[in-house]
């Protein structure tokens, strides 16, 4: 069945998500980016006007397009944060958009969402009825993210605890520096552990301040480092050499460096809360993320315990074994053949 996917251009993991698709679907496809001039919105909608076929919208901002499309239209909703989380006070021109999204959404054939967590939170925030949902986890190139030889070529001094994100409140980096402070305190052989933070601040610079603040406050500012920008196969590398990814966070609507770090057998330190404990399974020590001696205490295990290490590393390759693009795109595919078709012949004239 001919179907157009939408695919954003940027880097981030949900951008990510379209652009593994587009590489393994039989589908005609129209690139733009996420955050859209004037000149781009009105060229996205021309060539919207002149598609024949329905369409696939590959995250929760283009939601606002589905009245729009005069064809049927699937959504993926990665994640429902604006409305889950507190979230800083929008603009009245981001705002309309949003709420534009969510209408949209709620009008679409049908909603992909990659957790069941976010599926939750689909039809508690905007009741989408269960029967328009269908879960499709996201996947990670095991070609890419895989182990790596043991080497210092992250540029931080070894050992190191690793963080791979923004710096978004919802992140809890705060969490984790306050934990690394405490940690730190205790001595041989924590004094020589680092922390390497890979990834911009987010949408903005007071997220970085805020950061820089509180490692300063807690004496540790020394001991982190930051590194903006990498290619995958350099964070391969990063994964592979750290003694433990650390990921607090307190909302979700997957959690892809907690897959990338176990398909590279580096143990995993996560939140028992929103989408985590789903991905994660048992491969990874949950920790309630409010409380930092939880967080400690998991830290104290990776480094001090040789076995947990192990079993981490072996549980998380395994795990990781059932996150692959080409399972996402296989049951993407699956689903425009049951929803497109059915609709289909849902319109065909009745030859009675």
């Amino acid at each position: 069945m001919p179907v157009s996917l939408l695919v954003s251009t940027e880097g981030s993991g949900i951008d990510r998500y379209s652009q593994e698709l587009a590489k393994r679907l039989p589908v005609s496809t129209i690139s733009t980016g996420r955050y859209q001039s004037i000149r781009q919105t009105i060229s996205l909608a021309r060539q919207f006007a002149l598609l024949k076929q329905p369409v696939h919208l590959p995250n929760q901002h283009f939601g606002r397009w589905v009245p729009w499309l005069n064809h049927p239209s699937i959504v993926t909703v990665h994640d429902l944060v604006r409305l889950a989380f507190p979230f800083a006070k929008e603009g009245w021109i981001s705002a309309m958009g949003l709420a534009r999204d969510r209408t949209g959404i709620r009008k679409a054939a049908h909603v992909i969402c990659v957790s069941e967590a976010t599926k939750r939170d689909l039809m508690c925030y905007l009741d989408v009825p269960e029967e328009k949902i269908t879960v499709i986890h996201n996947g990670v190139d095991h070609h890419v993210f895989n182990p790596r030889q043991k080497q210092d070529s992250s540029g931080s001094r070894s050992p190191y605890l690793l963080y791979v994100g923004s710096e978004r409140p919802r992140k809890n980096l705060g969490m984790l520096l306050r934990a690394f402070a405490l940690i730190k305190q205790q001595g041989h052989p924590f004094d020589s552990l680092a922390l390497l933070k890979v990834g911009p601040a987010g949408r903005s610079d007071a997220f970085r301040k805020g950061t820089l603040d509180e490692a300063h406050r807690l004496g540790i500012k020394s001991d982190i480092q930051f590194v903006e920008q990498v290619s995958d196969q350099e964070l391969a590398v990063i994964y592979s050499n750290a003694v433990a990814l650390v990921f607090p966070s307190l909302y979700e609507g997957f959690g892809l460096p907690v897959v990338e770090a176990m398909a590279c057998g580096c143990p995993v330190i996560t939140s028992n809360v929103s989408s985590l404990p789903e991905i994660a399974g048992s491969a990874a020590l949950l920790v309630d993320p409010h409380n930092s001696t939880a967080l400690v205490e998991a830290i104290r295990c990776v480094v001090l315990d040789p076995t947990c290490r192990a079993r981490l590393r072996v549980q998380g390759l395994l795990r990781a074994r059932d996150f692959t693009w080409d399972r996402t795109a296989e049951a993407t595919f699956a689903l425009y053949q049951r929803v497109f078709a059915h609709l289909e012949t849902e319109a065909a004239p009745s030859n009675g």
